[in-house]
């Protein structure tokens, strides 16, 4: 994971009006023929988000260059609640603790890693908001476990038997970093602005 990483979100007001969503890369090969190629060097989609373009106040743009600054630009990186893509299920329905398959039990691992399936594909959940996770065990929710919510990994009290199914349910952040060294402002008014808008990327 990052080293440089601070373990704070964006404030969430100023992330309204935010633009933004999951990016892949496809190499595409023409042949001769006439028939194509298709191929990727990326397990998993990269989220990409355009933020500030709709703050007005002088005072939110103040927050969101101190809080640049404080991540001295694309150096460090921060947490970042997308209202789009934040739960284990769906946005408009509750967090519960048999939303993602996390594992199986085999009688001696307790560690498991928290993650989410789109389709098909899992994408491994490194920024959960600890005090969301909840956790079941065959369909039973358990209480014994820890959160690391800076890796995403829960560490159960006792390992789960040999084929119960580990769920979990949870809400989450994406790590990002901005994605820009500056930021830039112009004043309308005595109390209003307008701020170009400014990029983040998610950080692995």
């Amino acid at each position: 994971m990052i080293d440089s990483f601070d373990e704070v979100r964006l404030p969430a007001r100023l992330a309204f009006g935010s633009t933004g969503g999951v990016e892949r890369r496809t190499e595409v090969v023409q042949l001769a023929s006439g028939y194509e190629r298709r191929s990727t060097p990326w397990a998993f989609g990269r989220r990409r988000y355009l933020i500030g373009a709709g703050l007005r106040s002088l005072d939110d743009m103040a927050t969101l260059t101190a809080f640049f600054e404080a991540r001295q630009g694309r150096l460090r990186g921060f947490r970042f609640k997308d209202f789009a893509d934040f739960k284990s299920g769906l946005p408009s329905q509750a967090v519960t603790a048999g939303d993602q398959e996390i594992g199986l039990g085999d009688g001696v691992r307790r560690r498991f890693q928290l993650r989410k399936a789109y389709g098909a594909a899992w994408r491994e959940i490194t920024k959960p908001v600890a005090e969301t996770v909840r956790v079941a065990v065959n369909g039973v929710e358990v209480s014994g476990f820890e959160v690391d919510a800076a890796t995403g990994q829960v560490l159960l009290a006792q390992a789960p038997a040999v084929g119960a199914v580990v769920t979990a349910g949870f809400q989450f952040d994406v790590p990002v970093r901005f994605d820009t060294d500056r930021l830039d402002v112009t004043l309308e008014s005595f109390e209003a602005g307008r701020m170009a808008a400014v990029p983040l990327i998610e950080v692995r």
